[in-house]
């Protein structure tokens, strides 16, 4: 098995992993800003054991360290929105409007980039849309909810081409461990601007402690590393379309663990499904187009 073979594996064991983190994000009782400080701060702690322990060095140009701190403010404020849609809708509306990461990242570079914008990927845009739309009808209840977890898409869209970017001339420790130290900074300051932290701020439940470990250990500080390093093979684009896979692995957790929470209606499903096909069929063209321009660029 060859290496780009060995990263399309580990990228799909770690899309499995952040399936079940947002079932983490559920039973956790927190509010999302204190779980997600208490998240990205453990898992800086996590790696910055390792990184003591293997020796890497960690001193990089202020002109990148900028980047970083960039990158941290993204992650931070992708998963405040991301589990604050999962406490105020469900795992389920959270993880359906997620997988339009895909298509953020096609319209972001198009937009930013001046990417020529491919008339299929138009059309599968206006698609994913009107799957949107369906979604937004059927659990109109859920509203703000969808809107919140379509904003947590678009950063999430923002954050994979930022680090497939400084992913080509850094470590992916590194990156992972000044991304989520700038992330814990950013939101502890957030937290006292509010003047949430108190003397009960760190009492939590046993359960509660369990649950947070597992989330910063191998939810966050294993899985964001590793997938920084996947992204040396793998484009942000084909790292969004199989980060697609989440919402299936999260919203059958999620029923098996929830049970009747988290049954949508009939039309929920109609409009997931939606898309779900759209950015699979819009992947699969893409991989076509480059498989049939690699072998016309060897013969």
């Amino acid at each position: 098995m060859n290496a780009i073979t060995k990263n399309y594996f580990h990228l799909h064991f770690i899309i499995f992993i952040w399936g079940f983190t947002a079932i983490l994000g559920a039973l956790i009782s927190i509010d999302a800003i204190p779980l997600v400080w208490f998240r990205v701060t453990l898992a800086t702690l996590f790696l910055y054991a390792f990184i003591r322990l293997k020796k890497v060095k960690i001193q990089v140009p202020f002109s990148v360290l900028l980047r970083y701190i960039f990158g941290g403010v993204l992650i931070a404020i992708h998963w405040i929105t991301f589990f604050y849609a999962i406490k105020i809708a469900t795992i389920s509306i959270a993880l359906a409007a997620m997988s339009t990461g895909a298509l953020f990242v096609t319209l972001i570079q198009w937009v930013v980039f001046k990417k020529k914008l491919i008339p299929y990927e138009l059309l599968f845009s206006l698609l994913a849309i009107v799957g949107l739309v369906v979604i937004f009808n059927a659990e109109g209840q859920y509203f703000i909810g969808i809107l919140i977890a379509l904003l947590s898409s678009f950063l999430s869209a923002c954050f994979s081409i930022l680090n497939s970017n400084l992913i080509k001339n850094n470590s992916a420790t590194v990156i992972s461990f000044y991304e989520l130290f700038f992330a814990s900074i950013f939101i502890g300051i957030v937290l006292l601007i509010n003047g949430t932290v108190d003397s009960h701020f760190f009492v939590l439940s046993s359960t509660d402690w369990l649950y947070l470990l597992l989330l910063a250990s191998v939810c966050t500080a294993y899985a964001f590393a590793a997938s920084n390093q996947v992204l040396k093979s793998v484009s942000p684009f084909t790292m969004m379309l199989s980060i697609n896979l989440e919402p299936i692995y999260g919203i059958i957790l999620a029923i098996i663990i929830f049970r009747e929470k988290e049954i949508m209606t009939t039309n929920f499903y109609y409009g997931a499904l939606l898309i779900l096909v759209t950015v699979v069929l819009n992947g699969v063209i893409k991989l076509k187009k480059k498989h049939k321009t690699t072998a016309v660029s060897k013969s």
